[in-house]
């Protein structure tokens, strides 16, 4: 009674262990982050942009090493394996066709090469499904792995001028390249890769813009044993036309790319 009477006066009273303990209780965040993990710092090294553009040059080196090394050129010398004939000639042909002009291998040497080989319709369809099929793989390589670190490299007035130009006219443009040689195909693959062309347009132009020149070709190389025929004359020139064309067209437009 003394007690619960002083408690009620005003004395002091003692709190239970238990509502102590409770109230001192309070979480306190911790102030070490947590570290990332190693597989994650990797992965983004790897996925960076130029980590993506050394993979290209080093596989772009790798192909030119076995192209330089096993010279498929000497198929216009050596001729097509004999055990090799008919339709999957021609398609083996079409894809060895895309894969070494990823390998910068020279597109009018592989054109002869499928007229004197397979003659002048057969060696068109190898010679024009090789060029579609090399054109796609190395546009899709180029923007895989290129196009985020090179696009913040195009500061100059004819690089941001050739940008603007594939970005904006993709299929013009690409048809234009296709039907007046004188940009290497190569250079023209990765050079649209790094551009806002879409994929479907930069095919599609290849495909229809490579026909005249890569018939001429074809034809050449399968009447190259009568070098005085009419069919062989008409294919050269045909050949040179569109080339001197296009240096002329070059020409004219170097001060509107300059002056951009």
């Amino acid at each position: 009674m003394l007690d619960d009477a002083t408690t009620r006066s005003g004395g002091t009273a003692t709190a239970s262990p238990r509502a102590v303990t409770t109230e001192l209780a309070v979480p306190v965040p911790s102030l070490t982050p947590a570290p990332a993990g190693l597989a994650a710092r990797c992965g983004r090294a790897l996925l960076s942009p130029w980590s993506r553009l050394s993979a290209l040059v080093l596989l772009l080196a790798a192909a030119g090493s076995c192209v330089l090394l096993f010279e498929p050129q000497r198929l216009l010398s050596d001729g097509w394996p004999a055990h090799l004939g008919g339709a999957a000639a021609v398609v083996l042909f079409a894809v060895a066709y895309g894969l070494v002009t990823v390998a910068f291998v020279p597109r009018p040497l592989l054109n002869l090469a499928a007229g004197a080989l397979f003659g002048s319709q057969l060696g068109l369809g190898a010679a024009l499904a090789g060029t579609v099929l090399g054109a796609g793989i190395a546009f899709g390589l180029g923007r895989l792995l290129g196009q985020d670190a090179l696009r913040p490299l195009l500061r100059g007035r004819v690089l941001k001028a050739a940008d603007d130009q594939f970005s904006r006219h993709g299929f013009r443009s690409m048809l234009a390249v296709r039907l007046f040689p004188g940009v290497p195909f190569w250079a023209a693959n990765y050079a649209a890769s790094v551009s806002r062309m879409g994929y479907v347009p930069f095919l599609l132009a290849t495909a229809l813009g490579s026909i005249p020149n890569t018939a001429a070709y074809a034809v050449a190389g399968a009447r190259a044993a009568t070098p005085t025929s009419p069919a062989f004359l008409i294919a050269l020139a045909c050949i040179a036309v569109p080339a001197l064309a296009g240096v002329v067209v070059a020409w004219r437009k170097r001060h509107h790319l300059r002056g951009r």
